[in-house]
C-alpha cells in the first residue's frame, strides 16, 4: 500500500487474481532462460550482491556488517540521520524552527515585487512544502511505528503543531494572489520551465481547495473543519472492530474447519466452540465450515460494525461534505478529483461502469462454478439452492482445492525465496532495466527504530548514490502487519542560496549538512548541484528467521509466493520515489495524481511472476536449484480461479467511495443513511445480494486515505496490464529484463514523478494519441482494456 506525501500544504502519508496463460508455454520458457539468466553481476557489484542476501537472511551477518558495537559507542545521529532526532524532545524543536523557517518564506513570497522575484514563486513555495513535509511525514511514518512511546509522543505533538499551521496556511489569500499573478504575467511564466510551470498549476488548485476565496469567517471554519476531518478520520480507523467479538456455533457446524485452527478458539462448554469475528481464524472458519446457517451468521456478525462507529463514519462524511461546500464545490469527490487523471466524478463512473461491464463474463463463469458445487450440497440436504453472500470465500475456497488435489504436486515453493534471495532478484532486476542496484550499508546508533532495520543505498551505475532506503521487513509485537512504502524526504534539488542561508544560521555545522538536517544528500562538484535524497521506508510484516535473537539462524526466512507479490509491489513504489529525481519536491516521485501512483508497484506484480525475472534469484536455499517454475504456474492458476468476484468487489466499493464522497451526505432524503446507500449500490451493481443485517461501511478504512478515488487501484491495475502487454512485450523474448524497454518506462514515466501530466506519459509510452487530453472517454477506454492480471 502507496503512503503518498502531500503537496505545498497538504500532509502526507491488494492483491490481485491473475489471467490466465499457457502453462506449459511459460514453464518452457522459463527453464530456457534459467541457466542463462542475468544473476552473476560484474565482479565489482558481486560483493554488494552477495552481501545483499546475507544480511537479509542471516541476523548474525547483518550485526557483524554494521558493528553494532562500534555504532554504539558513537555519538547518535538520530533518527534517519536527522540531526534533531537523537531524542524524542529534538521532533519539538525540529517542529518550531521548521515554522519559523516558514513563517520567513511566506514573508519573501507575499513581498516579491521585481520580476526575478516573481519568477522564482514557485520555488519558494516548493521549499515552505518541502520544509512542512520533512517534519509532517517523518512525525506521521515515526508515531505509527517507533516503539519509544516517547517518540510517538513527541511525534504527534510536532505533527499536530505543524498540520494546524499547514492549514492555516492553506487558506492564506496573499500566497495564493502572487502565485496566480506569476502565473497570469508572462513576463514571469514565460520563463519557466515545464516542470516550473506544472509545480505552480498543481498549488494553485491546491489553492483552491481552500475555501481561499471566501470570506475570514468561512476561512476560519475551513481549518476548523479539516482538523474535525482529521480527528474523526483517526478514529473511524482506530475503532473499526465487529459489534460482536465473537459467535458462539455448535460443534456439529464447524465440520469442514481444520482442528488446529479451532484451537485458537475457546470453548464455551464440550458442544459450543466461540469463533472470534476478527482475524485468521474467522476467515478460515468461513471459508471451511460446511454448515450454511453457521456460515451465515459468522459473515453477518464480522460485517456488522457499532452502531457508534457508523455515527463516526457519518460524522466523518458530512464534515467532509461542508469543508467541499466552503471551497466551492458541490462534493468533496468533485473537490479531490481536480487534479486527478479522471478529474471528475463523472469520468470515474464511466471507468467504473466500462470495467463492470467488461468483468460481467468472468463473474457469470466463476458463479456457474460456484452454484454447480452449491446445488450438489443443496441436493444433499433438501435446501434451495442460490449463491450468498457467505457462500463466496466458501466455494471460492473448494475450487482452488479441487484444483490442487489435481496438480498433486507438494506446495514447497517457499524454499525458493528466501528473503534475502528476493531482496538480490529485485536488485539484479532494477539493474537489468534502470542501471541501479541496491547496497548494504551500515547504520549509525540511533539511525533506526529497531535493530531488525536493515539500511541500502541505490546506487546509479552512472550517477553514484541517488537515495536511502530502509527496510523494516520483520514481524514483532505491536507492530502493524501492514505492508506499506513511506516516503520520508522526498528528492529535490537545493538551491544555492539555501545553502547560504543554512551556514548563516548554523555556523558550526557542515553548510551541506545543515541544509538538510543531516540527512543523505548528493553533491556533484562539477555541475555544482545539490539534492536531497529521497529518503524511503519500506514496511512489511514477515516472520524472522529461526533462532535470530541468538545471531545465528539455521533457517533464513521464507516467503510465500503471495509474500514475494507484496515485496515486488511495495518495492514499485520505492522505485518510483527514487528514480522520480524532480528537481521539486512537491512533484517527485509518488507525488503525483493519485489515481497515477499505483501504476508502478502493480506493474511489479507482473514482475514478480515472470519466468525470466525468477531465473534471475529463485533458488533453493539449501540446494541452490532453480525454482521450476510449473510450481508458479500451478499456483496463478489457482489465483486467476476468483478473479472476476475480487474486480467486482472492488468496483463495488470504489463506487461506494463514490456515492459517499457524492453530494448525498448532505442533501440525501431523509437524511443520510451510510447503510442504504451500500445497500443501493449493491443491488444496483452486484451480483449477490448483500444481507439486509450487515453494516461493512463501518470497515472501509480506505475511506478516509482515499476519498472518493479508491477506484485508483483497479484504473491502474488496467493501465499496468496494458503497460506490461505492449510495453514490455509481456515478458516474451526477455521483455521483462531489457534494458531498452525499462529505460522507455523510466523516461516516459517514473523520471517525471508528478511533473508531466499522467495522460501524456501513458500517451507517449503506449503511442496511443487519443489518451493525450484525457476525460470521460480516455477513463472508459481504460475500462474497456479490463484488469489482465498476472
Amino acid at each position: 500500500m502507496l503512503k503518498p506525501s502531500g503537496r505545498l500544504l497538504r500532509a502526507s502519508s491488494y492483491r490481485s487474481p491473475r489471467s490466465s496463460t499457457s502453462l506449459p508455454c511459460l514453464a518452457r520458457r522459463y527453464l530456457s532462460v534459467a541457466a542463462a539468466a542475468a544473476g552473476t553481476p560484474a565482479p565489482s557489484q558481486k560483493h554488494d550482491d552477495d552481501s545483499l542476501r546475507n544480511v537479509f537472511d542471516s541476523p548474525s551477518v547483518w550485526h557483524e556488517f554494521c558493528d553494532i558495537q562500534r555504532s554504539q559507542n558513537s555519538p547518535p545521529k538520530g533518527l534517519f540521520e536527522n540531526r534533531y532526532l537523537t531524542q524524542p524532545e529534538g521532533f519539538i524543536t525540529f517542529a518550531k524552527e521548521t515554522a519559523n523557517k516558514c513563517h520567513r518564506l511566506v514573508t519573501r513570497i507575499v513581498g516579491a515585487s521585481s520580476a526575478e522575484d516573481c519568477r522564482r514563486i514557485p520555488i519558494i513555495l516548493d521549499r515552505l512544502s518541502d520544509s512542512l513535509c520533512r517534519v509532517l511525514d517523518t512525525a506521521d511514518f515515526v508515531r505509527a511505528t517507533h516503539p519509544d512511546i516517547r517518540f510517538q509522543q513527541a511525534s504527534t505533538q510536532a505533527y499536530a503543531m505543524l498540520y494546524e499551521f499547514m492549514n492555516v496556511l492553506n487558506t492564506t489569500p496573499d500566497l495564493k494572489i502572487k502565485l496566480e499573478d506569476a502565473l497570469n504575467d508572462p513576463n514571469v511564466s514565460a520563463t519557466w520551465c515545464e516542470e516550473e510551470r506544472m509545480v505552480a498549476q498543481t498549488l494553485l488548485k491546491d489553492f483552491s481547495k481552500s475555501a481561499i476565496e471566501s470570506s475570514d469567517e468561512n476561512r476560519k471554519a475551513f481549518v476548523e473543519l479539516s482538523t474535525r476531518v482529521s480527528q474523526l478520520g483517526t478514529k473511524f480507523i482506530r475503532d473499526m472492530k465487529p459489534e460482536k467479538s465473537t459467535v458462539s456455533l455448535h460443534n456439529r457446524q464447524l465440520k469442514g474447519v481444520d482442528p488446529l485452527v479451532l484451537e485458537h478458539a475457546s470453548t464455551k462448554h464440550f458442544t459450543e466452540i466461540s469463533i472470534p469475528t476478527v482475524g485468521p481464524v474467522a476467515f478460515t472458519a468461513l471459508r471451511s465450515m460446511r454448515d450454511e446457517s453457521a456460515r451465515r451468521n459468522l459473515y453477518i456478525a464480522m460485517k456488522t460494525a457499532p452502531i457508534s462507529q457508523l455515527q463516526t463514519l457519518q460524522d466523518f462524511l458530512q464534515t467532509r461534505a461542508k469543508v467541499a461546500n466552503l471551497a466551492g464545490y458541490s462534493s468533496y469527490a468533485e473537490m479531490n478529483l481536480t487534479d486527478k487523471l479522471a478529474k471528475t466524478p463523472t469520468a470515474v463512473n464511466s471507468f467504473l461502469d466500462a470495467l463492470s461491464r467488461d468483468n460481467e463474463r468472468q463473474i457469470r463463469q466463476e458463479a456457474d462454478e460456484m452454484l454447480a458445487m452449491k446445488k450438489l450440497d443443496a441436493d444433499d440436504a433438501g435446501l434451495p439452492c442460490q449463491i450468498e453472500a457467505w457462500d463466496r470465500d466458501y466455494y471460492q475456497t473448494q475450487l482452488a482445492n479441487r484444483y490442487r488435489s489435481k496438480s498433486r504436486r507438494p506446495d514447497f515453493i517457499s524454499a525458493y525465496f528466501s528473503l534475502g534471495t528476493v531482496m538480490q532478484g529485485l536488485s539484479r532486476l532494477f539493474t537489468e532495466l534502470y542501471g541501479v542496484r541496491c547496497v548494504p550499508t551500515s547504520i549509525s546508533a540511533g539511525e533506526v527504530w529497531n535493530p531488525d532495520v536493515r539500511r541500502l543505498d541505490v546506487i546509479d551505475e552512472s550517477e553514484g548514490r541517488i537515495a536511502v532506503l530502509y527496510c523494516d521487513l520483520f514481524a514483532r509485537p505491536g507492530k502493524s502487519p501492514n505492508p506499506a512504502h513511506f516516503t520520508l524526504r522526498c528528492s529535490r534539488r537545493i538551491d544555492p542560496s539555501e545553502i547560504e542561508e543554512a551556514s548563516a544560521l548554523h555556523p558550526d555545522l557542515d553548510p551541506l549538512q545543515a541544509v538538510n538536517d543531516g540527512m543523505a544528500i548528493s553533491h556533484d562538484p562539477r555541475t555544482n548541484r545539490t539534492y536531497q535524497l529521497p529518503t524511503i521506508a519500506l514496511i512489511c510484516d514477515f516472520q524472522p528467521p529461526s533462532n535470530q535473537h541468538k545471531h545465528h539462524s539455521s533457517e533464513p526466512t521464507l516467503l510465500s509466493f503471495r509474500d514475494v507479490q507484496t515485496l515486488f509491489h511495495e518495492m514499485g513504489h520505492a522505485i518510483h520515489s527514487i528514480l522520480g529525481r524532480t528537481a521539486y519536491q512537491v512533484v517527485s516521485g509518488t507525488r503525483c495524481a493519485t489515481d497515477f501512483a499505483e501504476l508502478p508497484s502493480v506493474l511489479m506484480e507482473h514482475f514478480a511472476a515472470d519466468p525470466t525475472v525468477l531465473a534471475l534469484f529463485a533458488r533453493h536455499w539449501q540446494t541452490d536449484a532453480p525454482l521450476p517454475y510449473e510450481m508458479v504456474s500451478e499456483r496463478l492458476a489457482i489465483e486467476r480461479r476468483g478473479q472476476g468476484v475480487e474486480t467486482e468487489h472492488q468496483i463495488l466499493l470504489a463506487m461506494l467511495d463514490q456515492a459517499y464522497h457524492s453530494d448525498l451526505p448532505l442533501t440525501m432524503p431523509g437524511g443520510f443513511d451510510s447503510t442504504k446507500v451500500l445497500q443501493d449500490v449493491y443491488d444496483r451493481y452486484g451480483s449477490v445480494r448483500e444481507p439486509r443485517e450487515t453494516s461493512a461501511q463501518g470497515f472501509f478504512g480506505h475511506l478516509v486515505e482515499y476519498g472518493g478515488t479508491y477506484y485508483s487501484y483497479l484504473f491502474d491495475r488496467a493501465i499496468a496490464g496494458k503497460v506490461w502487454k505492449e510495453g514490455f512485450d509481456g515478458g516474451k523474448d526477455g521483455g521483462a529484463v531489457s534494458r531498452e524497454k525499462g529505460q522507455r518506462f523510466r523516461d516516459e514515466v517514473l523520471m517525471w514523478g508528478g511533473s508531466r501530466d499522467g495522460w501524456k506519459c501513458l500517451s507517449n509510452l503506449l503511442r496511443e494519441d487519443g489518451l493525450r487530453d484525457g476525460g470521460p472517454e480516455a477513463m472508459a477506454a481504460v475500462g474497456r482494456w479490463g484488469v489482465i492480471d498476472v
